[in-house]
């Protein structure tokens, strides 16, 4: 495998559409991806796995059913498996999902 940097801003000034997952590095079995996005997302699980997000540019809320998170530039959130969620994106922001393959 091949060794390289990402800058991850300057992969986020790449991405030009919204909600278009872009993979940008890879670990093991898991994804790095990055996603433009400006709206709110169904409730879902995922029953096997966490999810990470972090917000590369802008801020966005992340609901849990008992809780709203507000998640600011520069922050991340840890969803545990089997945790029903929903990003609300009320604003263009730039996120980064590291997920299983």
């Amino acid at each position: 495998m091949e060794i390289r940097k990402v800058n991850i801003k300057d992969k986020a000034d790449l991405i030009t559409e919204l909600h278009s997952y872009k993979v940008i590095a890879q670990m093991n079995d898991y994804y790095f991806k990055l996603v433009k996005a400006r709206r709110d997302f169904v409730w879902h699980q995922h029953p096997k796995t966490d999810e990470v997000f972090i917000a590369v540019e802008g801020s966005f809320k992340l609901a849990t059913r008992d809780k709203v998170f507000d998640i600011k530039e520069g922050e991340m959130i840890v969803i545990p498996g089997g945790v029903e969620h929903k990003p609300i994106y009320e604003e263009e922001c730039c996120v980064m999902l590291i997920e299983p393959k």
